[in-house]
């Protein structure tokens, strides 16, 4: 249920997505190719690849840096020295014929895994789909390390994705941006033993008592003793047990939750 609930939720968001908007506030990088049309004046439009110091060659103008521009900037740029002494009013139209400058990895609990090419904007969303969605064992959030400068360790960022996905707060959609490296975490467990239907682990989520636990266990057997069920724990390594809990109290990632046997 979950998992259909993401897909429906990603699918409404890019219906929603303004993609015009998305490619001209793209920003050129090396690799790229742009396709540069000159209206009216067709010997002069080209096709170009971005170089490694974010510069290319147009005809007349010779070398020109894009280094950083986006789409529209590049055309106005191109416009403008055209208009400085060669062209009266022209209008250029830019292009991305083939983007080859911007890429992002995700791993852990996605279904295909790797490298992916950024073309345009791309937000966790967009890009959690492009890579098939999450696994079944997904857990709750996804980590991103952000590289904002070559002589500053990278930035981290956490996504709650319970948030994002079942309480739809889309401020958490965040662009990624290149060389960002994405890893989904893997959902952690609890377990449930003894006097339950279905003895076994579960995936963790938020507000999760032992009550709730216990039912997603199929319930108590006819022979539990429902009022001293017992959690056991790890806390700084060491076992502890916490003996006759309360059916609303919490549970942690980890807990094994005991119902014993009535004897009466």
């Amino acid at each position: 249920m979950k998992h259909s609930f993401f897909k429906y939720f990603i699918t409404l968001f890019l219906l929603a997505a303004p993609l015009t908007l998305w490619a001209e506030e793209y920003t050129i990088g090396k690799g790229d190719v742009l396709d540069i049309h000159v209206y009216e004046n067709e010997d002069l439009s080209t096709t170009v690849r971005v170089s490694s110091d974010g510069a290319i060659r147009v005809p007349l103008l010779g070398e020109i840096n894009v280094k950083n521009l986006t789409v529209s900037q590049v055309s106005s740029k191109i416009e403008d020295l055209f208009a400085d002494g060669y062209l009266v009013n022209p209008q250029v139209d830019v292009f991305i014929s083939e983007h080859r400058s911007k890429k992002a990895i995700i791993l852990g609990q996605i279904k295909k895994a790797g490298q992916y090419e950024l073309r345009g904007r791309i937000t966790f969303l967009e890009l959690i789909s492009t890579a098939g969605g999450l696994t079944p064992d997904a857990g709750s959030t996804a980590t991103i390390k952000r590289t904002i400068s070559a002589d500053k360790k990278p930035e981290q960022i956490i996504l709650d994705l319970e948030k994002l996905v079942k309480k739809g707060d889309t401020s958490l959609n965040i662009l990624i941006q290149d060389n960002d490296s994405i890893y989904i975490d893997k959902a952690r467990t609890y377990y449930v033993s003894g006097e339950v239907k279905k003895p076994d682990a579960y995936k963790f989520e938020q507000d999760i008592t032992v009550i709730k636990a216990v039912a997603m266990a199929g319930g108590f057997s006819k022979i539990a003793a429902k009022g001293k069920v017992n959690i056991i724990r790890l806390v700084n390594g060491e076992k502890q047990v916490l003996k006759k809990v309360d059916m609303d109290k919490p549970i942690l990632p980890d807990d094994v939750i005991v119902v014993p046997e009535s004897f009466f």
